[in-house]
């Protein structure tokens, strides 16, 4: 699908925006107005690109924000960059999340026996194109691995960009694991050290960190999109979450395109900018 994006403030600051607009220019949410699927008969998705990789400022879709643009996320009132926990650089793929998904943190997943972290359900493109920060890209899974994050399921599913180049020659997990070598062992590590360096513990894993295959992934997505219709229609309890969207016509969300523009219009667009790149080293 054709989306732009239009940016509020300054990056690295509190106050920058990224909000999304659809192919007429009308303001949509990332979240709750983006399709799940680019083919459904074919298991294709859409992702929204949050993170592009080598770089270190967590954004993300903002879950409570009206029309859930994307922001930095916020601890303690500063600005969260992920560490160059060496020897990785940033992110180390592109990173972002799969839109009408939602990890409910009323269900407990019978296979990790911890809860959903209340977010869509996030994606690690291995494509070799460095992506943009907002970008929509139709990706294939390959498989996930299931994160234990402060006692919360969270779900890392290892996507490539079906416009890639080699995207015809990964359809699982061994393939990466083939033509990839090394890079689901760095994922694990990433993953488990890279909240060392802000004095929190490694990070826990469900199946003893090994990654699941391609149609168990697919199988976990489809369920995070059931407990995202249910949100969205108001079937079950949306506590501070924003379901605020301009195309789910049969959700009590839906809001007019008059709304949307209030709400990009309300947003500030002067601050300060404290850009972060340094490296921690971490003793195995």
């Amino acid at each position: 699908m054709s989306v732009t994006i239009e940016e509020r403030g300054r990056p690295n600051t509190n106050e920058y925006r990224v909000f999304f607009k659809n192919s007429e220019g009308k303001y949509i949410s990332p979240f709750h107005d983006i399709p799940i699927y680019a083919n459904e008969s074919e298991n294709i998705f859409h992702a929204v690109v949050e993170v592009p990789r080598w770089t270190n400022a967590k954004m993300e879709i903002a879950t409570k924000d009206p029309l859930n643009p994307l922001k930095q996320d916020m601890k303690k009132g500063n600005l969260r960059y992920v560490a160059n926990v060496f020897p990785h650089k940033g992110y180390i793929w592109n990173y972002g999340a799969i839109p009408q998904t939602w990890e409910d943190p009323n269900h407990k997943d019978s296979d990790t026996g911890c809860c959903g972290d209340n977010d869509p359900i996030d994606i690690c493109d291995i494509g070799n194109k460095v992506c943009s920060q907002g970008e929509i890209i139709k990706v294939k899974v390959l498989g996930t691995l299931a994160l234990i994050d402060e006692g919360e399921t969270d779900w890392k599913v290892i996507v490539i960009n079906t416009e890639d180049p080699e995207a015809a020659d990964f359809n699982d997990i061994d393939d990466v694991r083939r033509l990839k070598p090394g890079y689901l062992e760095a994922t694990v590590d990433w993953f488990k050290r890279y909240k060392v360096p802000d004095g929190k513990p490694e990070n826990q894993f469900a199946f003893n960190a090994e990654f699941k295959d391609r149609d168990f992934a697919i199988k976990t997505i489809k369920s995070t999109n059931e407990f995202w219709k249910a949100l969205i229609s108001k079937k079950t309890n949306a506590g501070e979450l924003n379901c605020m969207n301009t195309s789910v016509s049969d959700s009590p969300f839906c809001c007019s395109v008059e709304d949307a523009d209030a709400v990009v219009k309300s947003v500030s667009l002067s601050s300060f900018s404290n850009a972060f790149d340094t490296w921690f080293y971490y003793e195995m």
